[in-house]
């Protein structure tokens, strides 16, 4: 069944532009490669932690919002899992507020 889901992992500081970049191809290709449609991508950027994780007190923090089927999360996530890059994730399925919530915001975002 084809559901919207939005996804965010926070990525390790240390990495550079490059290699950040690098995580966000292979993580949206994954979804791409496997039957998903990726409706929109934002980076946020670094960003200070709540609370250290694994000794890191800042992360690069990454959204993407994609329909895919769902069988396609719990590989997705075993793929974050492996990946020592990544030092947390969440992704959730979207309701259709949540869908209408996410366009006006986007909306919002272009007019500035």
């Amino acid at each position: 069944m084809i559901k919207q889901y939005e996804t965010v992992f926070i990525a390790t500081p240390v990495l550079s532009e490059a290699q950040m970049k690098e995580a966000v191809a292979k993580y949206t290709g994954f979804i791409k490669d496997n039957g998903g449609e990726i409706v929109y991508e934002e980076d946020w950027g670094l960003k200070q932690l709540a609370y250290p994780i694994q000794k890191k007190t800042s992360g690069f923090y990454y959204l993407i919002e994609f329909k895919a089927d769902t069988q396609l999360i719990a590989s997705l996530e075993t793929q974050y899992r492996r990946d020592e890059r990544i030092i947390r994730f969440l992704t959730f399925a979207m309701d259709k507020h949540a869908v209408a919530y996410a366009e006006k915001r986007r909306a919002n975002k272009q007019a500035k």
